[in-house]
């Protein structure tokens, strides 16, 4: 069992540990039925507000849109030691949220992370991300247990509706590098709604093989409605996306190939939303791009964004 990419354990923030193998779990594996229970309601959602439930049908017509852009205001959290970000950094980041979501991001030299040409490499989701302000806080306990005072830091930073992304780092821990809402679980928390990473996971930063900006990556596939891609192991409906093949287990570092279920095709080794690590991760699928493209229709679309804006500083 991998530790936690995004669970709540949390560790020392001033240090790393070395030899890292697996992933670090993050804390959005859900049970069987909550995943059911968000399918069905995105299956209500789109037929009461659409007059149908299918997806393909619904862009087909236009009814859900081809290109979403997503506010972003980012909030960095420091103990006034560790944590502060460059805007070097910063734009790293977004730089690589808009490669991957948009199919364009590869391996450079040395296997770091850069934004490929503009000709796309893999399914563009049809997301985008749209920086609209940084802020710094200086908090010790905020920055240290990010998890244990979640509603503080969202009621006193977050900025927008619920389509605009408030993104937090912080030092999360060894045993996980991040945590985030579901849309629907955002709906029924009114506030809440944000994606919190660990610092050292941008890119550049000092995690061992998580350290390329794809935690973030992962942890707004959540945000924006997709599941872990080994959800429900081998059973059905697995992670509700007909194009990410059944996968029993996630995937621990990068193997050349793994097929864990009886059902066809190879696990999804190289996607996103599986725990490998962040050099072996390098693709949505189209049918995740559109699970992301309806659930923002059911959800967010028309949703305020309004709010004063943060600034770097």
């Amino acid at each position: 069992m991998p530790a936690a990419r995004d669970s709540a354990a949390r560790g020392s923030a001033g240090r790393d540990p070395a030899g890292r193998t697996a992933r670090p779990a993050d804390g959005d594996v859900l049970t069987p039925d909550q995943l059911r229970a968000m399918l069905s309601e995105l299956t209500g959602l789109l037929r009461t507000r659409y007059g149908s439930s299918d997806e393909r049908a619904l862009a087909a017509a236009h009814r859900i849109p081809d290109r979403v852009v997503v506010p972003l205001r980012l909030h960095v959290l420091t103990d006034g030691r560790y944590g502060r970000l460059s805007r070097t950094a910063v734009d790293r980041q977004v730089a690589v949220l808009n490669a991957a979501y948009g199919g364009r991001l590869s391996s450079g030299p040395g296997g770091a992370m850069r934004s490929a040409s503009r000709a796309p490499q893999g399914p563009d989701t049809g997301v985008s991300f749209r920086l609209d302000g940084v802020d710094v806080t200086t908090n010790a306990q905020w920055f240290g247990k990010p998890h244990d005072h979640r509603a503080e830091i969202e009621a006193a930073l977050a900025r927008g509706g619920y389509g605009t992304l408030n993104l937090y780092t912080a030092a999360v821990g060894f045993e996980m590098l991040g945590f985030s809402t579901f849309p629907k679980w955002a709906r029924e928390r009114p506030g809440a709604g944000g994606v919190v990473v660990d610092y050292r996971s941008l890119p550049g930063g000092t995690f061992p093989h998580f350290n390329r900006g794809l935690t973030a990556v992962h942890e707004i596939g959540h945000w924006l409605g997709l599941f872990h891609t080994f959800e429900n192991g081998c059973q059905s409906p697995g992670d509700g996306i007909d194009d990410t093949p059944d996968e029993s287990v996630p995937t621990i570092g990068c193997p050349a190939s793994k097929d864990s279920c009886p059902a066809p095709g190879t696990d999804p080794v190289h996607n996103f939303m599986d725990y490998g690590f962040d050099s072996c991760m390098r693709e949505f699928t189209p049918g995740q791009g559109l699970r992301i493209r309806s659930m923002w229709a059911a959800y967010r679309l028309g949703a305020a964004s309004s709010g004063r804006k943060g600034r770097y500083r």
